[in-house]
Parts: structure tokens; sequence; C-alpha cells
């Protein structure tokens, strides 16, 4: 998608702090943070969501959270870490590309809002 945040910082079109990326996905550093450690898991193939994706899709997405488990002393997630994928605004999903937030680096609130 031309016009999806997501995808230009993909294709390199917006600067991002990138913490890894594969053929797969990317791994960038969250502009509002949510905890000390608070990183955005994106696929690079453009789908809005856990809803709307294909059976592929869906495979991708199962490599590219296998890999997070092999970066979590690069990500500095030792102690544990939360992962956390919204669908919809009202779920507090504000961009149409799915994306997993990461969060971990301090002791998360365990209550749901």
């Amino acid at each position: 998608m031309n016009d999806c945040i997501f995808c230009k910082i993909i294709r390199g079109e917006i600067p991002s702090q990138k913490f890894y990326e594969d053929e797969d996905m990317i791994i960038i550093a969250d502009i509002a943070p949510q905890a000390p450690k608070h990183y955005l898991m994106i696929p690079k193939e453009h789908y809005p969501d856990i809803i709307a994706m294909t059976d592929e899709q869906a495979v991708t997405l199962g490599r590219c959270l296998k890999k997070v488990s092999t970066l979590v002393d690069r990500l500095g997630l030792e102690d544990g870490f939360r992962l956390v994928s919204n669908k919809g605004a009202v779920a507090g999903q504000t961009v149409g590309h799915l994306h997993v937030h990461i969060l971990g680096g301090a002791t998360l609130n365990t209550t749901m809002a």
C-alpha cells in the first residue's frame, strides 16, 4: 500500500530505529513507548489485521514470532516480555497494517482495562 506508514518504513521512505530485519519482517522501536522496551514487529507483506490474513500469511507470521524468540538477548528482554496485536480502532489499532507490539524491560501491569 502506497500510503501505509509501515509500508513506507519497510521501503525506507520514512526513517525508523530498526533493531532487526529479514525477508519476512522488521522490528523497530515504537515511537510512543508504553514500556521501557517497546518494539513493533511488522510483517513486510501488507494486510490490515489478524482476521484479514491468509493461511500463507499466518505461516509467515508464525516464522516471525519464532524469530522473536531468538532475539530476546539482542532486544534486552531476558526477564520476559508481552506480545500484543490489536484488531480495529476499538482495540487501539491505529495503523491498518498488522503489527505485534513487543513490550518488556519492567514488570508490566496485569490488569485489563
